[in-house]
């Protein structure tokens, strides 16, 4: 029994020292609750909502507080008591509405507080100074008049009775983001947006749309006028030996096509790969620089002929079905074989590599949403990162990717859209729908 009392006692001070550092550990510790916002809150306009978090991890959460003071009224916007034990973390999301708070414009302050579970109720307390501002900003449109042409190009400049945290234009449910510039040393917003190819007058809507730093949003049609435009139509008959040459690509690159037919495997590329390359250029295109880097007329492919143009509606067929459908969103050029390609203009390698139907590519981004796409090239010479002039060589034509010969696929991007690049070819037209527009001051 003398042997065992060591024992014990050894258990029973390692049962003390548990006890002491649950009861200190829960009920008498000395951390505070913190607190993340989502965004920092400067300003608070017509409509607010505001996404925070409480968290502490050591007694958990008994109370949290978020409060708006102005002069010497206070209000609660939450207020919330957690009895019950072991809240680690708590999210909260509410609006707040200055009209219906009877709140003016002004200073006002925010404070959010909280206080845990602990014997010594450890808080929290987070003061913000907020600006009270209901009144919406103005926009001021530069360019009354607006003609574009289906899958073309249009410039807008505006600019608003205050600073703003977002501005940009909105063609039917397609948003194209503005960028900040100054123009004769004043701030203006520009944004470069497309049409879609089947875009009709009496069914087209195109706005204008900003929100300032404290949230207040305003919107304002824009005057526009859309010239016709026809498109052609072609029917491509896919043959076996095209299947038979092309398709062992995909579905090496692709474990998804791997035990299908050729036709089903062109199906799938057609379908679910082109889906996916877009998804991909504009994942490119959202990360375009915030100033413009091109100048200019951009260049066309030397001594080459078009193949294919913008706008190509194709139906593909195979032993006389249409098994699929396509809109050709560039154009196709063609000289000898593995000719030079040149950067169209001046700006910054956005992308490089394999991508899909088109091949071995290049992404060029010449600042404020505009970018140029380079496909199915047989090699490439450039880098991500890299700027390049004007005229610098990139890579060389081929076959790579969904191409039934040796050419270049040549395309201009707006915004994630694809757009006719005949019109940034044209000289007259860029001076027109471009320049003169940026100088409208």
């Amino acid at each position: 029994m003398k042997n065992q009392r060591p024992y014990i006692i050894g258990i029973m001070l390692i049962a003390v020292v548990a006890l002491l550092w649950f009861f200190f550990g829960t009920y008498f510790e000395f951390g505070k609750p913190t607190l993340q916002l989502q965004e920092d809150i400067g300003a608070i306009g017509q409509q607010k909502v505001i996404n925070l978090t409480f968290r502490d991890g050591e007694s958990g959460l008994r109370s949290t507080l978020v409060t708006l003071t102005q002069g010497n009224r206070t209000v609660a916007l939450i207020s919330q008591q957690d009895p019950q034990r072991g809240i680690k973390e708590k999210s909260l999301s509410f609006a707040v509405n200055p009209y219906a708070l009877k709140l003016r414009n002004g200073t006002a302050l925010l404070t959010f507080s909280a206080v845990d579970q602990s014997l010594l109720k450890n808080q929290l307390t987070v003061a913000r100074a907020v600006q009270i501002d209901m009144l919406p900003p103005q926009i001021f449109l530069m360019n009354p008049t607006n003609n574009i042409i289906p899958g073309g190009t249009c410039v807008i400049t505006f600019s608003t009775s205050k600073p703003i945290s977002m501005g940009g234009v909105w063609v039917g449910d397609r948003f194209f983001p503005g960028y900040h510039i100054l123009i004769a040393g004043k701030p203006t917003t520009v944004t470069y947006f497309a049409l879609p190819i089947d875009a009709k007058k009496d069914r087209t809507t195109i706005r204008v749309a900003i929100r300032d730093q404290a949230g207040n949003e305003t919107s304002t049609n824009l005057p526009f006028l859309i010239r016709e435009k026809k498109f052609r139509s072609d029917q491509m008959n896919l043959s076996d030996l095209f299947l038979q040459q092309k398709m062992p690509e995909f579905q090496i690159a692709d474990p998804s096509l791997r035990g299908k037919t050729p036709i089903e495997s062109f199906m799938a590329v057609n379908g679910v790969m082109r889906e996916e390359n877009l998804k991909t250029i504009q994942a490119v295109c959202r990360a375009s620089q915030p100033r413009q880097i091109w100048q200019n007329t951009f260049l066309r492919m030397r001594n080459a002929a078009p193949m294919a143009l913008f706008g190509d509606r194709r139906t593909y067929r195979y032993q006389g079905k249409p098994i699929g459908e396509s809109v050709h969103f560039g154009v196709d050029l063609a000289s000898t074989m593995r000719s030079p390609v040149e950067s169209s203009n001046n700006g910054i390698i956005a992308f490089t590599g394999p991508l899909g139907i088109y091949g071995n590519t290049v992404i060029i981004d010449h600042g404020l949403g505009l970018l140029s796409l380079y496909a199915h090239l047989a090699s490439v010479n450039v880098r991500k990162g890299q700027s390049v002039k004007k005229g610098d060589p990139i890579g060389y034509t081929g076959s790579s990717g969904l191409a039934g010969g040796d050419h270049l696929h040549f395309a201009i991007i707006v915004g994630g859209q694809f757009v006719n690049p005949q019109e940034w070819w044209d000289p007259h037209w860029i001076k027109d729908n471009v320049n003169t527009k940026m100088a409208a001051f």
